[in-house]
């Protein structure tokens, strides 16, 4: 009997330490909750959605720390990319980006079109260099000519600029979770905001 009370002491006490540890991640140190949570797609997943521009540098270099996080997901989760479009060149590159959705082409231009901006010095700043782009990488000019300047395209780049506003203006990259949180670098650098996700993760499926 006194050897299962005093077991039972130890497991409390256990309990007691680990609840008395503080958290990994700090609530407006390394993210921040929404004011007023925004709505996700879909109530059975935890939406992740990263907040990225083509000419961003940071957006650059956590793009493959963001694919290589993507490719280690369960089904429960569901990533979005969001590109930002805020200003004419951020709302052309969106427009490219939602084109390259709409022609099933992502794998093609969008890796690529990193590269143009950053390594190749292409602003990719108007529609004909948005267009000699898409031909470089094997898409049609009239495959280009029928989804860029579409309606719906177009309703694509609108209703990014409407999440952004439901978000709030955040940085590039920023990640959001589950419509609940905002996850941006901080000193911990790239690889920390993935680890931050990943624990805001866990709280939504705890």
């Amino acid at each position: 009997m006194k050897i299962r009370i005093s077991l039972c002491l130890l497991l409390l006490g256990l309990s007691v330490s680990a609840l008395a540890q503080p958290a990994r991640f700090i609530e407006g140190e390394h993210y921040r909750s929404l004011e007023t949570p925004v709505r996700t797609a879909d109530d059975s997943r935890i939406e992740v959605i990263e907040l990225f521009w083509y000419g961003c540098p940071g957006c650059y270099a956590f793009e493959p720390l963001m694919a290589d996080w993507e490719r280690q997901q369960g089904a429960d989760i569901d990533h979005k990319r969001l590109p930002a479009a805020w200003n004419p060149l951020t709302e052309i590159h969106a427009q490219a980006f939602f084109a390259a959705e709409a022609l099933d082409a992502l794998e093609q231009i969008h890796d690529p079109f990193f590269a143009a901006f950053h390594q190749q010095g292409n602003r990719l700043h108007n529609e004909v260099a948005i267009r000699d782009f898409f031909e470089s990488c094997g898409i049609s000019q009239a495959d280009f000519d029928r989804v860029f300047n579409s309606f719906s395209v177009r309703t694509r780049v609108s209703q990014a600029q409407r999440l952004m506003a439901q978000y709030g203006r955040a940085q590039t990259p920023s990640i959001y979770v589950n419509g609940k949180y905002v996850v941006q670098t901080g000193a911990g650098g790239y690889q920390q905001m993935l680890e931050v996700v990943d624990y805001l993760i866990s709280l939504e499926r705890g």
